[in-house]
């Protein structure tokens, strides 16, 4: 048959679709919320065994399902490489049509969630959303919170926002579109995955098994839906926002290197906290370092850590020092990112030296005493320039490098911690004694992905979206705007890679230990090249001792735009079924 004459068929059809008119709503609306109740009585914070009991109750809920009774096998879940908490992926395959067509639309979510310790004295009622809304009722909240609990709109929650109502959404999906199998032309697969809030490790393993389900189930992944939550952009914005793509993030990491003195003496010495502090002001929330992309920005850089390295208190000035950045990106090569900080290292070290030499001048003229210090230029430096320089004198280097990565990884050591020790390492062997910033990259690198003009099937896929977008606003009576990149880390930032081939060489470069600490499987995200949607639950203060979810968005209107997006792609009219 024709694609013309496909074509006509969907769009005769598209007023009532295929699966849309057999759907209760409402019914699955009321299973959501429970759902979600039920998943967030399951405490699942990142790094703890709960981790493994939400992935027994999702497998349960699945197998409970009676096309899954029917087809057992087709329930499936793989257990984390060396886990020691047993953490595990989640699976199921609704085969539609008999397994006859390999389109196939892939659902997923991530389980765990952040800590519990924001809530303060509410912290015994966080996993219970109905006592937790009954103290909220006693408690001081600001004005736009204690909105919302009135309004009986919201479901609060540690997890009731990011993102257990969003798996709840697809669980109960699961469960219903089942019921009418045998009206899809291709397949849907669940995917539920633990260690999203860190390292993002079910989602990483689960990689090679989807590349396995393409060849073994004969599968062809049309796109990704992610229900990772969405919320304002601002106060009081109620726009409804799909995502066409992921934004990157990558941690630039600065090794600082001073000179100590006694603090008798302080002027003698170059302050490593000092140039670390400079830095930070350089960088941080620096809108000229937002990467603008087709008309989006990402947020600008935020310090996520900034402290001295001195092991135990003395009245020695600390030799070196440490900062995390974090760095958003959509589009931007990682040299030309390097290039920036490094500049921005430089500035950091001369804004020092400078600092110092005056204030030692003033400090001299108050206490009657010569004190001039030099100002000291110092260096800047990529891991990669270190790694060469020392590399070319030590050529067993290597060998070194290696033996203290695993004796670090074997002592549980924080992977970011290893990364700055072997630096610290070439530092020691390279014998550097003047003022030094070495910028490098460590754990976690999220790739950034979206739906590209350039390319034809991208295009397709980015127009068909945003007539469903359209068309939906028009039904349910939502604003909605499609976006490219999903603003916040996530999962679905490994499922398909637009990074360069010249930027993965300078990420890899220039991130001391990547193959031990964070291996990544880029070849098979490659391969699969799936295009990564966020639909998500509509939600408020992801993160924060006020997190919601807003239900009548979430589980009344969102669930009418999944099922629309099924009925677009993978429901066929009489004779369709049999094309592949």
């Amino acid at each position: 048959m024709e694609r013309a004459e496909r074509e006509t068929k969907r769009a005769a059809r598209a007023d009532t679709g295929v699966l849309y008119g057999r759907m209760d709503f409402d019914a699955m609306a009321a299973e959501m919320a429970a759902l979600t109740k039920r998943l967030v009585a399951t405490p699942s914070v990142n790094g703890t065994a709960g981790e493994r009991a939400i992935a027994d109750r999702i497998e349960a809920y699945l197998r409970d399902i009676p096309y899954f009774r029917a087809h057992p096998e087709l329930v499936f879940t793989q257990d984390l490489a060396g886990d020691r908490l047993g953490r595990r992926n989640v699976f199921a395959l609704l085969m539609g049509g008999g397994g006859r067509c390999a389109d196939t639309i892939l659902l997923h979510g991530h389980t765990d969630t952040v800590g519990v310790e924001d809530y303060g004295r509410l912290r015994a009622h966080a996993f219970d959303p109905d006592a937790l809304a009954r103290a909220l009722a006693d408690t001081p909240l600001p004005e736009e919170v204690r909105r919302d609990l009135l309004s009986g709109d919201y479901l609060f929650g540690r997890g009731a926002c990011d993102m257990k109502s969003g798996d709840a959404v697809f669980l109960v999906l699961a469960r219903h579109l089942s019921r009418t199998a045998d009206r899809l032309r291709g397949n849907l697969l669940f995917s539920f995955n633990p260690v999203e809030e860190n390292r993002h490790q079910g989602i990483l393993e689960a990689l090679p098994l989807l590349a396995r389900l393409r060849e073994t189930k004969g599968l062809r992944y049309l796109f990704a839906v992610n229900n990772d939550y969405i919320c304002p952009s601002a106060p009081g914005d109620e726009t409804r926002s799909l995502y066409l793509g992921s934004v990157g993030k990558l941690l630039p990491t600065f090794y600082v290197v001073g000179r100590e003195t006694h603090v008798g003496q302080c002027f003698e010495g170059f302050s490593a906290a000092l140039a670390a502090a400079s830095l930070v002001r350089q960088l941080e929330l620096n809108p000229a370092l937002c990467d603008v992309c087709r008309g989006e920005s990402t947020p600008p850089p935020a310090v996520l850590l900034s402290r001295d390295l001195k092991p135990v208190y003395n009245v020695q000035t600390p030799r070196a020092a440490l900062v995390y950045l974090n760095c958003f990106v959509q589009g931007r090569e990682t040299d030309e990112l390097l290039a920036r900080l490094r500049e921005a290292a430089c500035a950091a070290l001369r804004e020092t030296a400078a600092l110092t030499a005056e204030r030692g001048r003033a400090y001299g003229r108050a206490a009657g005493v010569d004190c001039a210090p030099p100002e000291e230029p110092g260096q800047a430096l990529t891991y990669e320039e270190l790694y060469r320089k020392v590399r070319a004198d030590d050529p067993g280097v290597d060998e070194a490098l290696n033996a203290l990565a695993d004796d670090l990884i074997a002592r549980e050591t924080d992977n970011r911690m290893v990364s700055a020790a072997l630096v610290e390492r070439l530092c020691e062997r390279a014998d550097i004694r003047t003022p030094t910033i070495v910028v490098f990259f460590a754990t976690p690198y999220c790739p950034h992905n979206t739906l590209r003009e350039e390319v034809p099937e991208e295009r397709a896929l980015r127009a068909e979206i945003a007539a469903l977008a359209r068309r939906f606003a028009g039904e349910s009576g939502e604003t909605m705007q499609v976006l490219q990149f999903f603003p916040s880390l996530t999962d679905s930032s490994y499922l398909k890679i637009d990074d360069s081939e010249a930027s993965l060489r300078a990420l890899r470069a220039n991130f001391p230990g990547q193959e031990k600490l964070y291996p990544l499987p880029l070849e098979t995200a490659r391969s699969l090249n799936i295009p990564a949607l966020n639909y998500g639950c509509f939600g408020k203060d992801a993160h924060k001792w006020t997190e919601r979810v807003h239900m009548p968005y979430s589980f009344g209107q969102l669930p009418r735009l999944l099922v629309r997006t099924v009925d677009r792609f993978l429901t066929a009219a009489d004779g369709d079924d049999k094309e592949q």
